[in-house]
């Protein structure tokens, strides 16, 4: 096991002999809400609005809620304004707060298709496919991520998300030398065991089963994969992607006052429940 992988097990292991989350006398009783990208990050991009700005909107609007409707409960924000915050801040104001819960609000985007609009003929005399890029408009739906080892077919999300890394100062030192362009660096994510994993897919599962049953949404599952924000908080984890900004519907839809309403009513009534079925006295 290479050096800087011990550097990265060590905070996550103090973390959790330290806060015992689950003990015989669990409660939920601090929930980090994280609206996800912000200032110089816009995020994913639609027709008419930016991933952080949609992303703020519902965040502010589910921590009023659980505020007015669950008062033993405190909420934290990761950020309140149109501001970068850098990732490894995210998650540790979760953990040196000794949260309970980290909720990380995104919205979903499809990248342009690829498609023969002709053919060429090259020196040879043999046919040659002419390409363009067109926006993909159709894909739509929900999801919610935690924390695990991901597949290689979904290297993709996960190197996405964790792109915004390079736009932090220092961001090697904070993130103990992670490189998002080195292959290996997941490998060495891989490795995590997501100590909460079980409490994390629990409400990843609540909230998909809200979405689709509720509100109606196309159900694109819970899946796992190795998103740096969520590796490192040593506490329940998920990332809910709340529609597909790319797609015009629902991108109107989670504008809207009423999607928004729903989308925030799902991810509550999933707190509800699970704060109902794991707490212990």
């Amino acid at each position: 096991m290479k050096v800087k992988t011990l550097y990265l097990l060590i905070p996550l292991l103090s973390i959790f002999y330290s806060q015992q989350s689950f003990s015989q006398t669990y409660k939920l009783k601090t929930i980090v809400i994280d609206a996800g990208h912000g200032g110089n990050k816009p995020g994913a991009r639609g027709s008419f609005s930016l991933e952080k700005n949609v992303a703020l909107e519902v965040a502010l609007k589910l921590g009023k809620k659980i505020e007015q409707e669950m008062p033993e409960v405190k909420v934290l924000y990761t950020r309140k304004t149109d501001v970068d915050v850098d990732f490894y801040k995210r998650a540790a104001l979760a953990n040196d707060n000794k949260a309970d819960l980290f909720i990380s609000i995104h919205c979903n985007s499809m990248p342009d298709q690829r498609v023969v609009v002709g053919y060429t003929k090259t020196k040879s005399g043999k046919k040659a496919p002419k390409y363009a890029y067109r926006k993909n408009t159709t894909t739509s739906g929900t999801e919610t991520f935690v924390a695990g080892s991901h597949r290689l077919n979904e290297q993709d999300a996960a190197i996405r998300e964790n792109e915004d890394i390079k736009l932090e100062k220092n961001y090697k030192q904070n993130y103990n030398g992670y490189d998002p362009n080195d292959p290996e660096t997941f490998i060495i994510l891989s490795l995590f065991k997501n100590l909460f994993r079980d409490k994390s897919l629990k409400l990843a599962k609540l909230i998909q089963e809200n979405y689709t049953k509720d509100d109606g949404r196309v159900d694109r599952g819970v899946k796992e994969q190795g998103l740096l924000i969520l590796q490192r908080c040593g506490l329940p984890a998920v990332l809910t992607e709340i529609g597909f900004i790319s797609n015009p519907t629902e991108e109107k839809y989670i504008n809207s006052e009423s999607g928004q309403t729903e989308i925030v009513n799902s991810i509550f009534k999933a707190i509800k429940t699970y704060k109902k079925e794991t707490e212990t006295n």
